[in-house]
């Protein structure tokens, strides 16, 4: 089973900051989840090179734009490894066979008389690189970039979209889970509600030369948008149909933040139709980051860089607080005191101190040897049948993309594995010789449960999940979820040494 999740391309006008590190880190955990699945995985992301704010930019840093766009794709390249984000794939549209995948469509579509000539006069917004229509704006400005856009007239290229609005609501419709969560797909619906206009795909080349040229009339270049989207194909090898674009495409999951939601569920989606391509599977939209309650801003100085959380926390911690604090789709709020709590809590005293304690009884009562599990009780078996269940609730909450959900899950987990310990109380069944074969079949079970924990938390926490495997001695090639999840697979005899802290406690400031 084949399986491709991306994120979108970022726009090189700006550094990584937390909401870049948040859609990615999410593709990346689940791409890890199903890889332990033992799925054929593909995962993409890259950076959006062209446009007139990478002109702009580079313009006042006095480079030429390429030379801008190496930099700051540089930048995404080198912070993806610091958070233990493992694209298969990096995309730039700057790269020779996007630009002639790009360029192929253009032509496609043009020659099927999808795209036409004409005049247009309107109001455009440089921040959002698109025209706006009078509905859009709030007191004569964009929305988003409190702006009032630029009036213009010109000639320009335009993509007959309006020709799919009823092929695209319909297709909504039946497909449920095309956009999700269901606010989103409900706030499409209710956009398509109104005529659709059609889409300007171009820019004369007098007023922006930084893009890729139309293949039909080299004195225009693509309108970014169209030049970005394409980047999810392009990457697979289209137009070659064999291949990797046979094996991947359709996409299973687009992850985007809410605020290109339209650009993926309806231009996307008509330029797709238009080109004969068959639509991707689903379309996950999820919430913004605000910083202590308030929105990320240059001006505020509260834009939160990955490089300063990791050093500060780490990275698991890091990882663990945006999959855990909020639901995946809506909105959140990044505040130190939080995460602190968090790790303090969560890891340090919930997960930390059960793998510590766990092997550190392990070492005191015998020797670092795991003994054979002999006789059940009640409450063994209790053990046992919850993590069997659970396990299989993780994997439903993981199709779903409910990450949230699932670290709930796994904390039960780690909970119920923390009571066991006080319910067994194995401190006092070793002050007894008559009780040592019931205290050898609780390390038992104790460690095997530490086991699963520890392959459960790896695609969320992989350099934890890691440890953890390598203090239980577990081979790499036992490491798979598809094959390794069932209760009692950890092997009598095992040594297993004592566990460092996982998460040192962090006082607060």
């Amino acid at each position: 089973m084949s399986l491709y999740i991306t994120t979108p391309i970022y726009y090189v006008n700006a550094q990584p900051h937390l909401g870049h590190a948040y859609t990615t880190i999410v593709a990346d955990t689940y791409s890890r989840f199903r890889r332990l699945c033992k799925e054929d995985v593909r995962f993409q992301t890259g950076t959006d090179e062209h446009g007139d704010k990478i002109a702009e930019a580079a313009a006042a840093a006095g480079i030429p734009p390429k030379e801008y766009a190496d930099r700051i794709s540089r930048l995404f390249q080198e912070a993806w490894p610091l958070l233990n984000i493992e694209p298969d794939t990096f995309i730039r549209t700057t790269d020779e066979n996007h630009i002639r995948t790009v360029q192929a469509i253009l032509q496609k579509v043009y020659d099927q008389g999808d795209i036409y000539l004409g005049s247009y006069s309107g109001l455009y917004c440089r921040g959002c690189e698109r025209f706006l229509t009078e509905k859009e704006l709030v007191n004569g400005k964009c929305p988003d970039h409190q702006a009032p856009p630029q009036p213009i007239s010109e000639s320009n290229y335009f993509f007959r979209m309006s020709r799919y609005q009823e092929w695209l609501i319909d297709h909504i419709k039946k497909n449920p889970e095309f956009i999700t969560p269901e606010g989103y797909k409900n706030e499409v619906l209710s956009f398509l509600s109104e005529p659709l206009e059609d889409l300007c795909i171009s820019r004369p080349k007098s007023r922006l030369d930084w893009g890729i040229p139309l293949p039909f009339d080299a004195d225009f270049v693509t309108y970014v948008w169209f030049d970005a989207l394409t980047n999810y194909i392009s990457a697979l090898g289209y137009p070659n149909r064999e291949g990797d674009f046979g094996k991947f495409w359709p996409c299973d999951v687009h992850v985007i933040g809410k605020d290109i939601l339209r650009f993926h569920t309806v231009y996307w989606p008509t330029f797709l139709m238009a080109a004969g391509i068959p639509l991707p599977e689903k379309v996950f939209a999820h919430g913004w980051w605000t910083v202590e309650g308030q929105k990320m801003s240059k001006s505020l100085a509260n834009v939160v860089e990955p490089n300063m959380l990791i050093d500060k926390y780490g990275v698991d911690a890091i990882r663990y607080f945006l999959l855990r604090e909020v639901p995946f789709g809506l909105d959140g709020d990044f505040s130190h005191s939080a995460l602190i709590h968090r790790i303090n809590s969560d890891l340090a005293n919930d997960l930390g101190n059960l793998v510590s304690r766990s092997t550190a009884m392990l070492n005191k009562y015998f020797k670092g040897v795991l003994p054979t599990p002999l006789k059940e009780s009640d409450i063994d078996t209790a053990l046992k049948e919850k993590f069997i269940q659970q396990t299989g609730v993780v994997d439903e909450q993981m199709e779903a993309l409910a990450f949230n959900k699932a670290l709930q899950s796994i904390w039960e987990l780690v909970s119920a594995a923390n009571k066991y310990i006080d319910d067994s109380a194995p401190w006092a069944l070793a002050k007894d010789e008559a009780q040592r074969e019931r205290l050898g079949t609780v390390m038992y079970n104790l460690l095997e449960a530490v086991r699963l924990i520890g392959l459960l938390v790896t695609p969320f926490m992989p350099d934890t999940g890691v440890k953890i495997c390598n203090i239980l001695g577990i081979d790499s090639a036992d490491r798979q979820l598809d094959e390794h999840d069932s209760w009692g697979l950890l092997q009598p005899g095992s040594s297993i040494e004592k566990a460092a802290p996982l998460f040192p406690r962090i006082e607060m400031e």
